[in-house]
């Protein structure tokens, strides 16, 4: 998220994001996960707290011997480790959207979930990268009839998109 951030005065010199900023940002994205992950406590009838064990979904023999080595298990970790992504990934784009330009954020919001997509590997680089890049044919062939809606100036990014798998088919 924040090479992203650090992009984005490609776009307007007006963008410009500092590391502090960033990692008090986390810091705020982490410190939301720990409170949402913290044990709940409930009173006891005294007036003591006691600590309250967490739901568990599934037990299995790979999480108790994690509990037994590290104090976490695997599942529970991966867990963390999932909700830490996601509330830094929010919060960074939160921080973001409120110092951009109206008619940049579309923008931005594109190139985070492109990102996203490309880290869960929905998407492939080179594919984002030829969606981005823009590669045009330089011979493209005549257009034919049943696709005169696309304009004739875009016609040569449109056969250049052909060179990517995913596209192949496009024209066709």
């Amino acid at each position: 998220m924040f090479f992203l951030m650090n992009e984005l005065y490609m776009i307007h010199s007006f963008y410009r994001f500092s590391l502090d900023s960033f990692i008090i940002v986390i810091k705020r994205a982490i410190d939301i996960v720990a409170a949402e992950l913290a044990p709940k406590k409930k009173e006891v009838a005294e007036g003591e707290e006691e600590e309250e064990e967490p739901e568990e979904e599934e037990k299995s023999d790979e999480d108790e011997e994690g509990k037994e080595k590290g104090g976490m298990s695997p599942g529970t970790l991966r867990k963390r480790v999932e909700a830490l992504t996601e509330s830094i990934t929010y919060q960074a784009f939160n921080y973001t959207r409120r110092g951009t330009f109206d008619r940049h954020k579309l923008l931005i919001a594109t190139l985070l979930c492109l990102r996203i997509m490309i880290r869960k590997g929905l998407l492939k680089q080179d594919e984002v990268d030829a969606l981005i890049m823009k590669e045009i044919s330089l011979d493209p062939p005549p257009q034919p009839e049943n696709l005169k809606m696309i304009a004739e100036a875009l016609w040569p990014s449109v056969v250049g998109l052909q060179k990517v798998k995913v596209f192949e088919d496009l024209i066709r």
